[in-house]
């Protein structure tokens, strides 16, 4: 520990991205990044928007993001901000909702890990509560909890599991939880699972967060945002301005707007990765894996034969990267993008050669 550092620093634990290696001719399975890419449109407003205007900084309140945002979704803009990637508005959410000194926030004990970085950095206590053992959320788990929560979050489709809540589950934990914020995090909610969003006018407490790093394929690109009431959005963006006043730059949110108006590109990619993970679910279960019903762009399987830290380093070894948790309950599954049709033959090519191999 530094002298220089503030108190809390030696106690944080960092959130681990998943591995992006400088290798060539590796196939990147491991980080659900889109494999057929931006929107044509968000390319070409890109190009159009790199000229000498970026000497101006950009729009603080990112207006047409946020007005292209509300005609998607039939909100008002006062109901959206944008953030510098949803990790971003992630940070904004706990940090201005979940502050309630010893109260602690409620999620999955099996989720996106930032939850728990978060709930180090910003002192809040977290209170896990285990997935069904088909990993699945149960409802009734955050409805009958008998406690005075701070709020609750969860992803949905989860991660890694890819399984879905539906609305109908997410709108009764809502309702037994009034006074607190209900966070959605829909990052994979385009592959296959239905938006929280048209739940927020019939219960104010639920916030949707999005990204584009995922059904938008702009990972490099940084922007999410979240839906909310205007009461909430106020708070949020309150906290927002009080970090950085320009979180997305003129590219971005070009870039962004342009993809949200590329409806038939959108649409069309995304079916094209939900096609491919239904042809993908068929080849891995046809070798000998058992994976668990997805609606993400990733599937999380495991072989009831083979170790998953050894097929995961194994298939490193053949030039393919996959994501393996060491995470109790999840340390026997491999994480698996979904990749165009001719990835997901050659992963599964490679897998068949490997366990028939070591059998």
């Amino acid at each position: 520990m530094s002298r220089y550092w503030s108190e809390h620093v030696s106690g944080l634990m960092p959130y681990t991205p998943g591995e992006q290696p400088k290798l060539e001719r590796l196939l990147k399975l491991n980080t659900n990044e889109h494999p057929y890419g931006p929107s044509p449109r968000a390319l070409e407003a890109i190009r159009r928007g790199a000229d000498d205007s970026l000497r101006l900084y950009p729009d603080n309140e990112s207006a047409a993001l946020r007005e292209a945002v509300a005609r998607l979704y039939s909100v008002s803009p006062e109901q959206v901000m944008p953030g510098n990637g949803s990790d971003e508005v992630l940070a904004h959410v706990f940090n201005a909702l979940f502050r309630h000194g010893e109260r602690p926030l409620l999620m999955p004990d099996i989720s996106y890990s930032f939850y728990k970085t978060y709930c180090k950095l910003f002192d809040i206590p977290p209170h896990i509560i285990p997935l069904a053992e088909d990993f699945s959320i149960r409802a009734a788990d955050y409805i009958d909890h008998g406690l005075q929560p701070a709020g609750i979050i969860f992803a949905n489709p989860n991660a890694p599991t890819g399984i879905a809540l539906s609305l109908s589950d997410i709108s009764n934990i809502a309702q037994a939880n009034p006074d607190v914020a209900v966070v959605v995090d829909e990052a994979y909610v385009d592959f296959g699972a239905d938006t929280a969003i048209p739940l927020i006018e019939q219960h104010p407490n639920i916030v949707v967060i999005h990204t584009f790093s995922k059904s938008r394929a702009l990972a490099g690109m940084r922007v999410g945002y979240s839906v909310a009431s205007r009461e909430i959005t106020q708070g949020l963006l309150r906290v927002k301005d009080s970090f950085n006043s320009y979180p997305l730059d003129r590219l971005a949110i070009a870039g962004a707007v342009a993809s949200l108006e590329d409806t038939a590109y959108f649409e069309a990619s995304t079916q094209k990765v939900v096609a491919a993970r239904e042809s993908l679910v068929k080849q891995l279960v046809s070798i000998g894996f058992e994976v668990l019903p997805s609606r993400a762009n990733f599937v999380f399987a495991r072989h009831p034969s083979h170790d998953a830290g050894e097929l995961a380093s194994a298939l490193r070894q053949e030039g393919i990267l996959v994501r393996h948790f060491t995470q109790p309950r999840i340390d026997q599954h491999l994480r698996i993008t979904v990749g165009t049709p001719e990835d997901c033959a050659r992963l599964c090519n490679t897998l068949s050669e490997l366990t028939l191999k070591t059998s």
